[in-house]
């Protein structure tokens, strides 16, 4: 992206962010979520430092927050009330520190205190000899509100401080800062309450519990049971240092808060490396349903008070301390392409190719559009910036398209009017469009089955049931999108998890080397079973490594040619010509080669004519080899593999469970041998 256009950008988005922000803070309107919201801010953030002189004084990365409601009385802060810029990611948090060590010109030695990030509303406490004498809310972290009234309410937060640390001494006046929050329980109880009185539940505990703070009658904000823990003391060094109070980390000012009757969370730690910090924050995101409040992240603070405040403000936000984030449930990203794949049914559903994000714990690159409808409903275009949503397990939707931050190269998207698999007309019957071919949808699932079969590419963790479920949600279109999957496309799939999501991209990785004589196999041309793929590949002059060096050198080859190869006849040789002349199939053929296929040196030197002139046959199950492993012993020493029994048959080898050609074989009377005789015969 050239600079004009990043700079285009990036006024764009202040121009969303803020419109959002002030909708939240100042009309007290979630037109996006929070999540959504911080992704945008992410965004910007991260653009700004790309590019340090597209940053100004209004941009919301450097702006304290949104201006108060006029409800209550202003109060002025004594000190700003920051917030945290945003960590999502191990490489997020590394960016951090190493900022952090550049503005310092030193390395930071890894201590940090990690504290849950309370989903909730930030708070600041003013204590007077002991007494609470003024709380108030953010607001725009200069100039909050006061609602002393309301926290009082709140058993949590003491009304008088005592100590039963002797060594402590209650300060002159004291400042802290806390979070006020709603436990889950409570908010199921305002919930069934609001329910039975006929109005609508409220969407999360946390704008339940800011507007409980807001609330003029302070009698409504008992009822609620708001609850709140402290994490920060506000007040100068020196103020402290009056009563004796000495601090050097911000693990010890949450001891002091304790000592002072402050609720505290006890799950917050001390840690000593980066690492410490990925496995406090990552076991907190899998087990946050454990607690009886809402966390969205970690706060994550170097713990010596000196580093923190020779590090200062970037913004509004410290810099030394940063949100790390849990996998948020929206985020924004970018529509890339809009594909219709055409599922088991012949239905033709149209998917969205995003750029990779993470949602919900999981990065996604793929959302279905469900039908067009859907997409002319949203307002959809190629190059769109949507908001994309995760809930649970559920598989990632677009919920909301970004419309002001269109650049107006964006492409509107149609719907085909033929089948983008056998080229037979599209139907439209309802909300949905069809290919009008009965046979399209089967004959499209039956080849891809084929191509993942043991014979084939062998990717054993990809059954039939399990390319349906891909066909259906449209994860796939063609065998080459096999391998563009992504772990976080398969484990949003109802019964799917983390690991056999993670093992189906591991089978599908390992399997994209394949022999050359698979490869020809898997392409499902019309007459070409294992035995003529095997000669075609034989026959295949020159050095192949790539899908495309296949069809190079076979579309050299004349009809004629082909029938020179061994067992190609004019049929076979019409069939195979046709197919590597067909522009679908080479545009196929150069997928699979961008997706990373490549094709192995295959063994086709004889190395002993041992079976020079015998032609086996191989049946059921061999115990101490593989079928194939079986197969290319014999062509190794000069013999032949068939498919079929004859009376040319030399052998038929036998395993468990043979089938119905170990019949035809006694009928034919061809000599017949068990796994044992064949091994001796090796």
């Amino acid at each position: 992206m050239d600079k004009a256009r990043v700079r285009e950008h990036v006024e764009k988005l202040k121009h969303e962010i803020n419109r959002y922000r002030y909708a939240y803070h100042v009309l007290n309107k979630e037109e996006v979520s929070p999540a959504a919201l911080d992704s945008l801010k992410k965004e910007l953030f991260d653009l700004e430092q790309k590019f340090p002189e597209l940053v100004t004084p209004d941009s919301p990365t450097q702006r304290i927050g949104g201006k108060p409601l006029r409800a209550f009385k202003k109060v002025r802060h004594e000190h700003v009330m920051l917030s945290f810029n945003d960590a999502f990611s191990e490489m997020d948090m590394q960016d951090w520190l190493e900022r952090v060590e550049n503005y310092l010109g030193q390395e930071v030695k890894p201590n940090f205190y990690c504290e849950l990030k309370i989903d909730g509303l930030a708070i600041e406490l003013v204590y007077k000899k002991g007494i609470l004498v003024q709380g108030s809310t953010r607001g725009d972290g200069l100039i909050g509100e006061d609602v002393i009234q309301n926290l009082k309410t709140i058993e949590a937060i003491p009304l008088r401080l005592e100590t039963k640390n002797s060594r402590l001494r209650i300060p002159e006046k004291l400042v802290v800062r806390g979070e006020i929050f709603l436990t889950k329980k409570e908010f199921n109880r305002i919930n069934k309450e609001q329910l039975r009185e006929g109005g609508k539940p409220y969407a999360n505990p946390r704008n339940v519990a800011a507007g409980s703070v807001r609330q003029l009658d302070p009698k409504i904000t008992a009822s609620r049971k708001l609850d709140s823990f402290q994490y920060a003391i506000a007040s100068p060094a020196e103020a402290l240092a009056k009563a004796g109070i000495h601090i050097k980390t911000h693990e010890k000012e949450h001891e002091v808060l304790k000592d002072f009757g402050f609720k505290t969370n006890s799950h917050n730690r001390a840690v000593k490396s980066l690492a410490e910090v990925f496995k406090f924050r990552n076991y907190w995101e899998k087990n946050r349903e454990k607690l009886p409040y809402e966390i969205d992240g970690v706060v994550v603070i170097i713990n010596d008070d000196k580093i923190f405040k020779r590090a200062g403000v970037i913004g509004k936000a410290p810099r030394a301390a940063i949100a790390y984030k849990f996998s948020p449930k929206e985020a924004t990203t970018v529509i890339k392409n809009i594909k219709v794949q055409v599922g088991r049914t012949g239905a033709l559903t149209p998917v969205a190719e995003l750029r990779p994000v993470e949602v919900g714990g999981v990065t996604v690159s793929h959302a279905t559009l469900h039908n067009y409808d859907e997409i002319r409903r949203l307002g959809i275009k190629i190059g769109d910036t949507v908001v994309v949503s995760r809930a649970g397990d559920v598989i990632p939707q677009i919920t909301k398209v970004l419309k002001n931050l269109r650049s107006g190269k964006e492409k509107e998207f149609r719907m085909p009017t033929i089948c983008p698999v056998d080229g037979s007309k599209a139907v439209k019957e309802g909300v949905i469009y069809r290919c009008s071919s009965p046979n399209c949808g089967a004959r499209h699932r039956e080849s891809l089955y084929h191509f993942v079969s043991r014979t084939a590419f062998d990717i054993r963790g990809l059954g039939a049931k399990i390319i349906d479920r891909f066909l259906d949600e449209g994860l796939i279109g063609d065998a080459a999108d096999i391998f563009t999957l992504k772990e976080g496309d398969i484990t949003v799939l109802e019964r799917f998890g983390e690991k056999s999501a993670e093992n189906v991209v591991r089978e599908i990785n390992e399997h994209k080397k394949i022999s050359l004589s698979r490869f020809l196999y898997s392409l499902g041309i019309l007459h070409v079973g294992e035995e003529t793929a095997n000669v075609l590949s034989l026959a295949a002059d020159g050095e192949i490594r790539k899908p495309t060096d296949v069809l190079r050198i076979l579309q050299k080859l004349s009809l004629e040619k082909l029938q020179e190869i061994p067992d190609v006849g004019p049929k076979v040789a019409e069939s195979i010509y046709n197919w590597f002349h067909e522009r679908r199939n080479v545009k196929f053929l150069e997928k699979l080669e961008r997706v990373g296929v490549r094709i192995k040196s295959q063994v086709s030197v004889v190395k002993s004519k041992k079976l020079a002139g015998k032609t086996f046959v191989l049946t059921g199950s061999l115990t101490s080899l593989g079928r194939e492993e079986a197969k290319e012993k014999i062509r190794i020493l000069g013999g032949d593999v068939s498919e079929s029994v004859s009376k040319e048959t030399g052998y038929v080898v036998v395993g468990e469970n043979p089938g119905s050609k170990y019949n035809k074989a006694k009928k034919l009377g061809v000599k017949i041998v068990d796994e044992k005789k064949f091994l001796r015969m090796l």
